[in-house]
């Protein structure tokens, strides 16, 4: 069974008392990373924020300026640094800022600004076009942006103007550095920007156990979108431009969009404290940890595929819908990618236990499933 590239199919939504109910049910859900609690680090660090009394509003405070100081000093460079409340704004608003309205944006097929953000890079680039070519293992490739770049060569066309990846990609496989420089090379042959997609960009520097240095600027990014939100934050995602002049604009367009939070400091906060405590790469490294020890968990089911192979916090199943079905009505929340693969998320907070539970009633369900005619 191979899985087929579409967008992300959820399940009916519930009643919200049976929800509750599923809820209760289970001691913990890997249908998404956002399902996870605030980490320590952070809640403890919003309520020292908080206990200090008033402070300035719109970012014009300690706390923000601290925690963009930290992450110029992770990635080893004086880099320019924005907060925004949501994944879905870091990277639609750092797009419109590398891309004209008359150009486009290269990206997988799968790409979560292609599938999964209503339209917001080309809503706020006001007019920019996503050029998505077929990538079946959810990687850019060179070939693929020169296949792009050579189909709008005419002077009719929206050009290219930057490449967006994502790393980890949507169906969690991780780009290696030096796959990531091929594409930089790319990029600079014909004058493209490019932008990493970091929304879990903790959790591919645990799996390559590299520096955030050497996978971005050193590589050849320009500009990254980085996590907070699914690293165990409450909310808040950063921009960071590299190239400080290319971020021209943000600000003022984050402030049109509604992303400049007035008690920015309880955003900030716990980015400043999960980068001085190291708990962002922790938090990475558990939520990958756990993957794995689902994965191995399933591989041995009979009629269980794993999709992609493991490499960071996301397993994804290849199983027959009827055991699918039974696995919802066993209270098990999970979304199905692709066309037919089940995917399974690990955050920080992820339990040995419930990974164990679920493991066994996925055997419980294929073990129920009739037996296949002869």
């Amino acid at each position: 069974m191979t899985p087929r590239a579409g967008r992300g199919i959820k399940p009916p939504h519930a009643h919200p008392c049976a929800r509750t109910r599923l809820m209760q049910d289970k001691p913990q859900h890997f249908a998404s990373d956002n399902y996870a609690g605030i980490c320590p680090e952070a809640l403890e660090a919003i309520t020292r924020a908080s206990a200090t009394g008033s402070a300035p509003a719109y970012g014009d405070d300690p706390w923000t300026r601290l925690a963009a100081d930290a992450i110029c000093t992770l990635f080893e460079t004086q880099a320019a640094v924005f907060f925004v409340l949501t994944g879905t704004a870091a990277n639609a608003l750092a797009l419109a800022t590398l891309c004209p309205p008359y150009c486009s944006v290269i990206a997988s097929d799968i790409a979560h600004i292609e599938t999964s953000e209503r339209g917001a890079p080309e809503f706020f680039s006001g007019g920019s076009k996503l050029l998505t070519p077929p990538c079946p293992d959810g990687k850019l490739t060179p070939e693929a942006i020169r296949l792009c770049r050579r189909k709008a060569s005419s002077p009719h066309a929206s050009e290219p103007a930057v490449v967006s990846i994502t790393q980890p990609t949507e169906n969690g496989l991780v780009y290696t550095l030096e796959e990531i420089r091929a594409l930089a090379e790319v990029c600079k042959e014909y004058g493209l920007k490019l932008h990493m997609d970091g929304a879990r960009f903790a959790c591919a520097i645990a799996a390559l156990g590299c520096t955030p240095a050497a996978m971005t600027w050193e590589a050849g990014v320009e500009a990254l979108s980085f996590g907070g939100t699914k690293n165990g934050m409450a909310v808040g995602d950063a921009v960071v431009f590299f190239d400080r002049s290319l971020a021209r604009g943000f600000a003022e367009r984050a402030k049109q969009a509604g992303q400049l939070a007035s008690k920015m400091r309880f955003i900030t906060a716990p980015w400043l404290a999960m980068l001085k405590s190291g708990a962002w790469l922790h938090n990475a490294e558990h939520a990958n940890a756990s993957a794995r020890q689902f994965a191995q968990a399933v591989e041995t089911i009979p009629g269980v595929q794993i999709a992609w192979p493991v490499q960071s916090n996301a397993v994804f199943l290849l199983m027959p819908e009827q055991a699918m079905n039974s696995l919802r009505a066993r209270g098990w929340r999970f979304y199905t990618f692709f066309g037919a693969a089940a995917r399974f998320l690990f955050a920080w907070d992820a339990q040995s236990a419930a990974i164990e539970a679920l493991a066994a009633d996925i055997r419980a369900c294929m073990a129920q499933l009739p037996a296949p005619s002869p």
